[in-house]
Formats: C-alpha cells, structure tokens, sequence
C-alpha cells in the first residue's frame, strides 16, 4: 500500500509566506494496524538545496565557512556556525546551484562537484532535500574572496582546515552542523582513508 492510500488531507491553512512557506495541516492517516487516526502537523518549506565539501587531498584539507545562524542562535548556540558550502536551489539543477555557491561563499569555482547523496534533513517539519556534493580544490581555483552576498545577509568567513583538525571539532562541539558533519564523515572514510 503506498502512502497516498494511506492518506486523506483535511485541510491545509497558510501560516506565513516569508523566508519560506509555513503552512498547518490537518489529515488522517491510516496505521498500520488499519485504523484512521486524525493528526495535525506542520510543515515549513523552503525548498531544495546543495551543500559541498571541497577538498585538497595531496594537502589532506578542507574548506569550511563560518556565518551567523539566527535559529542556531535562538536554540542556544552563542558561537558562529561552522558549516559545508550551502545554498538553495532557486529552481536550479543542484550541479549548477552549488558552483555558484562556492563561488559566492568561499570565492573558489569548483570544476566538478561530484554529487555523493541527498537527505531529508529534518523530516518531521521540513520539506528541504539538501544534494550533498564533494569537489576537488587547488590554489589556483581561488578567483575572489568569498564572504557571500551582503544583500542576501550573508557575512561568511573562509576556512581551510586539514580533515584531522575538522573531525576534532566535530568531536569537541565546535562543528554542530547536520550537513557538515555528515560530509566530513563521508570525507573520512572514502576520500582520506
């Protein structure tokens, strides 16, 4: 049985249309033993993304950025995030909207961002599927400063760190990023092992 036989929306209720689409939704789902069971759930959707890790493997590094995150903030966090290259899609192709935003961000264009996953981040709220991609950097690819666009808010710091130095401060706190986490993992063990 697949889930649109699973279930039945009531309705759906626009909360907010700003930074991204919030909406209340009122359904009824049928469980696993048969019986229909009415929930309520919210959803904030913002769209797609593409996260990227570039990496040096002669230099055995990474580039990283470091940015202000308002709800990191609201959550508890009072440091700046550290975090993989990331963007929303804007109705682009995730290949195409994760060059720009290595550019834009860390001032490196990338040649060939290799596309190694994508993941529902936050499943129980948010509709984003963020493409997780990995690209080989060299010196030579730095173009621009990076740092971001001022009009989108953006006020990033460029990292380069060996991979050991990154998956130290996954261990001691400092990187708390879902996605950037998850990268430096896949960076451990398929790319520096």
């Amino acid at each position: 049985m697949s889930i649109s036989d699973r279930i039945r929306v009531k309705n759906v209720r626009l909360l907010s249309d700003n930074y991204g689409t919030l909406k209340t939704t009122t359904l009824d789902w049928r469980r696993t033993d048969g019986e229909w069971q009415t929930q309520s759930r919210e959803t904030y959707d913002r769209g797609g993304a593409a996260t990227v890790l570039p990496y040096n493997l002669a230099q055995r590094s990474v580039v990283l950025i470091r940015q202000f995150r308002y709800p990191a903030y609201v959550g508890g966090r009072d440091e700046l995030m550290i975090e993989t290259i990331a963007g929303l899609l804007d109705g682009e192709l995730p290949e195409v909207r994760i060059r720009a935003e290595a550019e834009e961000e860390s001032g490196y264009r990338l040649h060939e961002p290799k596309k190694v996953f994508e993941a529902f981040m936050s499943p129980g709220a948010l509709t984003e599927k963020i493409h997780f991609f990995v690209s080989e950097y060299e010196a030579e690819m730095k173009i621009g400063d990076g740092g971001g666009l001022a009009h989108e808010g953006e006020d990033i710091e460029v990292l380069e760190l060996s991979i050991d130095q990154a998956l130290a401060m996954i261990a001691d706190g400092r990187i708390c990023d879902a996605k950037t986490i998850m990268l430096l993992q896949y960076a451990a063990l398929h790319i520096f092992r």
